[in-house]
């Protein structure tokens, strides 16, 4: 029994010392993380290119009109807005605000029912009297016609 141990045991050790050591895989290096980028903040209101304007509607208008007078002179529309200052869109969108302002302002006043009514039942007679005449001139034309052909 002990030469089955040592038996084991040699056979087992000679297989590990024959056999090459499990490989174990290298860890990569860590990688290094990226430094985390701030956005830089302005401090100042002015330094700040893209901060909108606000317009008064007689601006509006005021710019709408230069512009007019200058695609009048034939000037292209972009150069133009460029030269007043303002962008293609807000151009557009001032065009569209005034457009929708001047419908809503000549939009017409909702006549009283009693006057449509009464202006309805005038225009029937009116139409009534003229269908008569036009009748009775095409009898007349047609009476004029036939005779001068000689049908009856």
């Amino acid at each position: 029994m002990a030469d089955e141990e040592n038996i084991e045991l040699s056979t087992v050790s000679a297989t590990a010392e024959s056999a090459p050591a499990p490989s174990v895989a290298k860890k990569a290096a860590s990688r290094r993380k990226k430094a985390s980028v701030e956005p830089v903040r302005a401090t100042s209101k002015a330094a700040s290119p893209t901060r909108s304007k606000r317009h008064s509607d007689e601006d509006k208008l005021e710019k709408l009109g230069q512009i007019d007078a200058q695609l009048a002179n034939g000037v292209t529309l972009k150069d133009a807005v460029k030269i007043v200052g303002i962008s293609d869109q807000t151009y557009y969108q001032w065009k569209k605000a005034v457009k929708s302002e001047d419908t809503i302002r000549k939009a017409p006043v909702p006549v009283p029912f009693t006057d449509d009514l009464a202006e309805f039942i005038q225009l029937e007679e009116e139409n009534q009297r003229l269908r008569k005449l036009l009748a009775e001139k095409l009898r007349t034309e047609n009476a004029e016609l036939r005779r001068r052909l000689g049908l009856k």
